[in-house]
């Protein structure tokens, strides 16, 4: 295995720190932004008052976003649930919560709003997004086996660098070497050329000895 020197593994450490916290959810506004016009489409089958009152519901839980308060956020993201599960905005208001619960250490309740947009969501790229980010946190809480059953599930051919990446960080906590390396070299490869994120992996895979 390649031995990194102090300051690259600093660069490694800290790369994988912000990332952690902060690149994975880029993920969330560009699938809210691209699902956004399939979702009106979907909408004009509605009444105009619904799907106003959808909105509005909505609007008020983006408000509550620059709050940061949790409580004034789940009971938002909760009115559009209960009211408007059935819609688009639904799932975007459960991911959006999720993320203010994880920053605020509310594990259990994120992972539930995760775990409803698996399973109610009709558009796939927010279920991949919920997918990847609940497979993380079960990495977190070293619940191997979950994530990779998570990280295994079907998925868009434009999640499979991420997907193959997260993987390879389970397998590589679990010790299994050969199997993140072969991860990692599929994340690489499926990563646009131009990615800054590319480089985090090629950091993994010189961490491992690169590819074989």
């Amino acid at each position: 295995m390649a031995v990194l020197d102090l300051q690259e593994q600093e660069q490694v450490d800290a790369f994988k720190a912000w990332w952690k916290d902060n690149g994975k959810w880029l993920l969330i506004a560009l699938a809210l932004a691209l699902g956004g016009f399939a979702a009106m489409q979907g909408w004009q089958f509605y009444k105009e008052k619904k799907m106003a009152d959808a909105s509005t519901l909505y609007a008020e839980l983006e408000k509550q976003l620059a709050s940061n308060d949790p409580k004034r956020i789940n009971d938002a993201e909760q009115a559009v649930i209960d009211q408007y599960g059935s819609t688009a905005y639904a799932p975007r208001a459960a991911l959006l919560a999720a993320q203010v619960n994880l920053q605020n250490k509310d594990v259990a309740r994120a992972k539930s709003q995760l775990e409803w947009v698996i399973k109610h969501a009709d558009e796939t790229g927010l279920q991949n997004v919920a997918r990847l980010k609940l497979a993380s946190v079960l990495l977190d809480e070293k619940n191997y086996a979950d994530a990779l059953k998570l990280l295994d599930a079907k998925h868009a051919d434009s999640f499979m660098g991420l997907y193959a990446d997260l993987k390879g960080d389970v397998l590589h906590a679990q010790g299994k070497a050969d199997e993140a390396r072969a991860a990692y070299q599929l994340a690489f490869n499926k990563t646009d050329a131009q990615s800054k994120y590319r480089n985090l992996i090629q950091m993994k895979l010189d961490a491992l000895g690169g590819a074989k």
